[in-house]
């Protein structure tokens, strides 16, 4: 599906899945829920809610099940005007991302931005990400892990490639786990929620679905490379530290003025 960038509003409402326990990390977080992880001070939370506030974001879901409280404290505090609604997550124990992309599928009824709690990146990142049906992507690195995508010359995504192949694949980029969805996608990514989730398929990532709907024609991603600017994925202890030593003190900060219109 394509759209002018002239004739559509840009994104204003975002997603941020935070249901997740983050075991790998957890011997650095002393307790505290993942997505308040400080890197160099700052949490990643933190860094979000500036970034989505500097481009004009004005309302946040946020699905949770780990320490549900803290996170909830933590953003009663933040400063901003977002308005903040909040999904419960109560079988995050026992599923994976997919039934936390599923609790929203009812709730959400505006074209959105969705990104996890675990990344960590400058403000500048999201300004190719306001318009409908983009996917961020990064040239894929040693380091880099999970799943990967192969563009077309037009910069669309042909395919998605998770678990085992998404390193096999040639030529094939990182996602950076940041989408936006247009409503008439959201509309179908629901369906095909439901219809995995009810099947007991709950265990899966939520790119399965965009998988499979890329295969079969019926999704449109294209792509917004992140290769100009700095961002993390933070899973474990040794991504936390690339974090800070790639950001260094103080940098990870936004921007002082606004960078999108509001």
């Amino acid at each position: 599906m394509r759209y002018s960038i002239e004739t559509v509003r840009p994104i204003r409402t975002a997603l941020l899945l935070a249901a997740g326990t983050g075991s790998r990390l957890s011997s650095a977080t002393n307790g505290t829920h993942k997505c308040l992880t400080e890197v160099n001070g700052v949490p990643i939370l933190g860094q979000q809610i500036s970034c989505l506030s500097r481009w004009g974001f004005d309302h946040l879901y946020v699905v949770l099940g780990h320490q549900p409280q803290q996170v909830r404290e933590f953003l009663d505090r933040s400063p901003g005007n977002l308005k903040i609604d909040y999904i419960y997550n109560p079988r995050y124990q026992t599923t994976n991302n997919i039934t936390s992309l599923w609790l929203a599928r009812n709730v959400i009824k505006q074209p959105f931005l969705l990104l996890e709690c675990d990344l960590f990146f400058d403000v500048g990142q999201l300004k190719g990400m306001l318009q409908p049906d983009r996917i961020a992507v990064a040239t894929r690195q040693p380091w880099m892990r999970g799943t990967t995508v192969t563009l077309n010359d037009s910069q669309q995504v042909t395919a998605f490639h998770l678990g085992r192949t998404a390193e096999q694949a040639p030529g094939a980029y990182k996602t950076v786990n940041i989408y936006s969805l247009s409503l008439p996608t959201w509309h179908q990514v629901g369906r095909r929620l439901d219809s995995h989730v009810s099947s007991g398929r709950v265990s899966d990532y939520y790119e399965t679905i965009f998988r499979d709907m890329v295969a079969e024609g019926m999704l449109d991603f294209q792509a917004v490379s992140f290769d100009c600017g700095k961002w993390q994925e933070i899973d474990t202890i040794e991504d936390l530290r690339a974090t800070e030593k790639l950001f260094g003190p103080g940098s990870a900060l936004p921007a002082p003025e606004p960078l999108g219109s509001r």
